[in-house]
């Protein structure tokens, strides 16, 4: 009577007012160990009762892995691999447990790996590809599971299922595109140096390639996260990666494949983080100014801002190209993509900070993205506010005079007395543009007009400031006012 018995429980354990009886009854004692029988019947409703009775409990969960559940479930999946009920609540039980770390360390020590990719290959609807992909992405965030996946051959797989799905526009296949997208870039992730030995032993040229097929997908967002690992990215620059993301991107960049365009974006963003793979990206890039579409140029813009970030070479490059800067202006102006527009102009003042050419400083202000960056400083958010402040106050210590025309016409000493006088103006931005200030000062005509706009008055109030730092700065720069320094 065991399986008509396990039956009954797992329909009961359904309903949710039933589960505590069911805890409380020591059922889940009772039917663990049937987890260890042959007849496939009960272990079918074994399963299914202990599944629905611990779901969400936590607890319960716990005590499964100490007495052995995951031994149980392994077994299972090895012995009875082609039948597809049993694999079916194998599966639920795994993804259930698999947020457990007491689960993943349990699991590595099986061969669930294995297991697990033969499952992964002999799937034949949707409904079980997305059940595997959703167990293998809950294991892969443990290093050890992710070295075993990559030994039992899961990259050849998800590769072949990327070039089988690749075109389609159906729903379902789009959502297993991204399933297998999200898990690669699981995959790549890795903090071990054993995992980065399995990245570069085990994964070549040719298998990255098969691998960056996705990107030709029709995928709304395939966002590879390389960041957290600067060694990891370095290899893949080593492996051409970068290149042949760049070499999608000019295919691509007139061909209206937005989600191409994006997801090469979102993995070049990250793939240039550390600053050795930056090398020779800046100039290569700027042919995809001629994209369109605005997700795409969001894109663009967020991945050259972290070229220009702490590469003076790149920043010059960049700051040098009257294309790039025309578009930029172009896209400073465009309020009907707020995001775009924020973009932009924090791109023109990293390029400014990053910098230390006064003809880059010229090849702005000839753009006409002076006036942008000072608007910049009066934005609703204090982190464009002190980049644009830090901005102006290099650009002006680089080359003041060619700057000190377009900061009179647009009200820069204004704007900054505004600031200075503000109570909701964080210490931060006062702090900076008291730092902008000073370099002014070196300008006869901006320093009359610090004079005029009685900037000293407000300086003296700021000298006593609740922020030391801020007092400190107000004192500084009423001297260099008042001639001391």
């Amino acid at each position: 009577c065991a399986a008509r018995a396990a039956q009954v429980l797992a329909e009961m354990a359904k309903d949710e007012e039933m589960k505590t009886p069911c805890i409380e009854a020591d059922l889940v004692p009772a039917l663990v160990p049937l987890l260890e029988s042959t007849d496939q019947e009960l272990l079918l409703h074994a399963g299914r009762a202990i599944g629905r009775i611990c779901y969400g409990n936590r607890d319960l969960q716990e005590e499964l892995v100490r007495v052995g559940v995951i031994t149980s479930l392994v077994r299972i999946l090895t012995d009875y691999a082609e039948s597809e009920p049993l694999v079916h609540v194998d599966l639920l039980a795994l993804y259930n447990l698999a947020d457990l770390d007491t689960a993943k360390e349990a699991l590595s020590k099986t061969k669930v790996a294995e297991q697990l990719v033969k499952q992964l290959r002999r799937a034949k609807n949707h409904e079980r590809l997305e059940m595997v992909f959703e167990v293998l992405q809950a294991l892969a965030q443990n290093d050890a599971l992710k070295v075993q996946f990559m030994e039992a051959g899961v990259q050849e797989v998800l590769s072949e299922i990327l070039l089988r799905l690749q075109g389609s526009s159906r729903a379902e296949d789009t959502c297993i595109v991204k399933a297998a997208s999200d898990l690669i870039a699981s995959l790549l992730l890795g903090d071990s140096s054993s995992w980065n030995a399995q990245i570069c032993s085990s994964t070549s040229t040719k298998q990255l390639s098969l691998i960056l097929t996705m990107l030709h997908l029709s995928v709304a967002c395939l966002d590879f996260s390389f960041q957290k690992v600067d060694g990891n990215c370095t290899r893949m620059l080593q492996l051409g990666v970068i290149h042949q993301l760049l070499d999608l991107l000019e295919k691509h960049a007139e061909s209206g494949a937005v989600s191409v365009q994006h997801a090469a974006l979102s993995a070049l963003r990250n793939l240039t983080i550390p600053v050795v793979n930056k090398e020779g990206v800046a100039g290569r890039i700027q042919a995809l100014l001629r994209s369109e579409a605005p997700p795409a140029q969001f894109k663009l813009l967020e991945t050259l801002r972290m070229l220009a970030d702490g590469q003076a070479d790149a920043a010059e490059i960049l700051g040098q190209d009257p294309m790039l800067l025309t578009r930029l202006v172009q896209w400073c102006d465009a309020n009907d993509h707020t995001s775009i527009r924020g973009e932009a102009n924090r791109l023109l003042a990293s390029i400014l900070r990053h910098n230390r050419s006064q003809e880059v400083v010229k090849a702005i202000q000839d753009a006409q993205g002076v006036k942008h960056l000072v608007a910049m400083t009066t934005s609703e958010q204090a982190a464009m506010q002190n980049e644009a402040l830090s901005a102006l106050a290099i650009a002006s210590a680089i080359n003041l005079e060619t700057l000190e025309e377009p900061f009179k016409e647009s009200q820069l000493v204004q704007s900054l007395h505004k600031l200075l006088q503000d109570d909701n103006t964080s210490p931060e931005v006062k702090y900076n543009s008291m730092g902008l200030l000073c370099s002014l000062l070196n300008s006869g005509p901006l320093r009359q007009e610090i004079e005029e706009d009685n900037i000293k008055e407000t300086l003296q109030h700021l000298c006593s400031h609740r922020n030391a730092d801020v007092a400190q700065e107000a004192a500084r720069t009423l001297g260099v006012l008042e001639g001391d320094t």
